[in-house]
């Protein structure tokens, strides 16, 4: 979708990633695309950092990764968000949560990636009383810092993400480092929560997969969930392919209250292992799937840094396959982010995020705080579901 304002294309926002996105034709992939990444790998050591490989247009997603990250956040079919606040128990709380984190996950095409956030590149949306604002906040290396609240739900979310990419000569696996905090500020509890890895595997059948181990905490409460994100190494096998195993249990006494499993592109349940009751905790049809592309509500409140103003050129010719357009369009913006770092360093300058203040050690990594205690009301709105344009993420 290109929105136009006064001064001609303002954004381009294009479809969230959902169930239906990885099965769709969408015209941006590329042919041949497996023969084209070896090619560019094909002087990539394994064990080597991807982060400073520039890609062509050909194999990007017509979107920035602070959208991929924002939308994870602001398009959901259901209000599994909302619905963390109102659960009357710790418990039901808890398993809330652990919901709304495994909503979180969602289907990646093989072969494309999204672009890589500029320093200082920002996206705001708003999806009714809930405001969602990102900013990226280091370049090299790669760290997007993201701050959600939602004043009527007393609900703030706090994420501070730094992808690892590495090459291992059958497959690319990106760590994904930095915490997630979902606060329920009415309850005073805070769950903390990781990330799984994204490998990306090229023999025998290209895929994409989520693996790895997630942990979700709630000191307050003393409940702990660790899930297990499963995928095919070798061979596929629907019982395996993006399966999910883990249990929730009290940190103080290791003792599990429910089993988890299921799949996070089907349904996944929690067993009680006192009564044995078998309950469904989350459905992907009901929530990622039939997702509808934000709206601009105030093209004026676009500010330059907008992730979806800053890429628009590269992003309109890549849905109109001008891969030449959009290939002088992605050097010009990444050719500026280098000029813009030399001047900086010939001034002695040292840059600072604007809506964040960050911090990094050897121990605990990278870590953000947001500068200001609420996230404003955004120009780019998700439609409410009884829209007249039509469906919405809420």
């Amino acid at each position: 979708m290109v929105s136009e304002g006064e001064l001609g294309t303002m954004v381009v926002l294009t479809a969230p990633l959902s169930l239906e996105r990885e099965n769709s034709d969408a015209n941006y992939r590329a042919p041949n695309v497996l023969q084209r990444i070896l090619s560019l790998l094909n002087h990539v050591r394994p064990g080597s950092d991807l982060t400073r490989i520039q890609l062509p247009p050909m194999f990007n997603l017509p979107k920035s990764q602070l959208q991929c990250y924002g939308e994870s956040v602001y398009c959901n079919s259901s209000d599994m968000l909302n619905k963390c606040a109102k659960q009357e128990t710790a418990l039901d709380r808890f398993t809330s949560v652990v919901a709304w984190s495994i909503s979180t996950v969602r289907p990646l095409m093989f072969g494309v990636a999204p672009y890589n956030p500029v320093l200082g590149e920002t996206h705001h949306v708003s999806r009714g009383t809930l405001n969602v604002l990102l900013e990226q906040v280091s370049h090299h290396p790669p760290v997007t810092a993201l701050h959600a609240t939602d004043e009527k739900e007393n609900m703030e979310i706090i994420w501070c993400h730094h992808p690892l990419p590495k090459f291992y000569g059958t497959h690319i696996e990106t760590e994904v480092q930095g915490k997630r905090q979902v606060k329920l500020l009415d309850k005073n509890e805070t769950y903390i929560m990781n990330s799984p890895k994204l490998v990306i595997r090229f023999f025998p059948v290209p895929s994409v997969d989520w693996m790895g181990n997630v942990t979700i905490q709630c000191q307050e409460t003393g409940l702990e969930a660790e899930l297990s994100y499963r995928g095919n190494s070798f061979l596929p096998r629907p019982s395996v392919h993006r399966s999910i195993k883990g249990k929730i249990f009290m940190s103080s006494s290791s003792k599990t209250m429910y089993v988890i499993d299921g799949h996070w592109d089907r349904t996944v349940t929690v067993k009680d292992v006192f009564s044995e009751k078998v309950t469904v905790i989350y459905n992907a049809e009901e929530a990622i799937s039939g997702l509808k592309t934000p709206i601009v509500k105030d093209p004026k409140g676009i500010l330059p840094g907008e992730s979806t103003l800053v890429w628009a050129e590269v992003s309109k010719n890549i849905l109109q396959n001008c891969w030449d357009k959009a290939k002088k369009e992605k050097n010009s913006i990444e050719e500026r982010q280098r000029e813009l770092a030399r001047e900086a360093k010939l001034k002695g300058e040292c840059w600072s995020p604007k809506h964040f203040t960050i911090s990094h050690s050897d121990e605990t990594g990278w870590d953000c705080l947001p500068n200001q205690k609420l996230v404003p009301p955004a120009p780019i709105v998700v439609p409410p579901v009884e829209s007249p344009i039509g469906g919405g993420c809420n």
